[in-house]
C-alpha cells in the first residue's frame, strides 16, 4: 500500500506560479502512473493531468495543457505539478493519485489518493 502526502500549497495572486509535491511511501512507487485531480466547493473532482510510471508519457485535460506540467522523480518517490498563470478558476484542493493508468480520468480509477493540499488564487 501506497501512502501519498501533498505539499506546496498556499494563497497566491492571479498571474503567479505554485509548485505542488506529491510524496509517496510505503511501496515501489515506480510501480504505478501517477495523476493530478482537483476540486472545487460545489464542484466535483477535476481531472487535471497524469504520467506513467517512467515519466516519458503524459497526458493533460485541455483545462491547463499549456500552463500546468507534471514530473515525477522515481529516486525520491515524489511527483510534481507545476502550475503557472494561476487563475481565481484554479483555486480548489488539489489531489495526487496513484493507479495502473496515466489517462486515467476517473479518480475512483486509481488505487490510492492523497489528502489534498488547498490552492487559493486571489484576484
Amino acid at each position: 500500500q501506497i501512502l501519498l502526502v501533498e505539499s506546496g500549497g498556499g494563497m497566491v495572486q492571479a498571474g503567479d506560479s505554485l509548485t505542488l509535491s506529491c510524496a509517496a511511501s510505503g511501496g515501489t512507487f515506480s510501480n504505478y502512473a501517477m495523476g493530478w485531480f482537483r476540486q472545487a466547493p460545489g464542484k466535483d473532482r477535476e481531472f487535471l493531468t497524469g504520467i506513467n510510471w517512467s515519466g516519458t508519457n503524459t497526458y493533460y485535460a485541455a483545462v491547463v495543457k499549456g500552463r500546468f506540467t507534471i514530473a515525477r522523480d522515481n529516486a525520491k518517490n515524489t511527483v510534481h505539478l507545476h502550475m503557472r498563470s494561476l487563475t481565481p478558476e484554479d483555486t480548489a484542493v488539489y489531489y495526487c493519485a496513484a493507479g495502473q493508468k496515466y489517462f486515467y480520468r476517473d479518480y475512483r480509477r486509481y488505487y490510492y489518493l492523497g489528502q489534498g493540499t488547498q490552492v487559493t488564487v486571489s484576484s
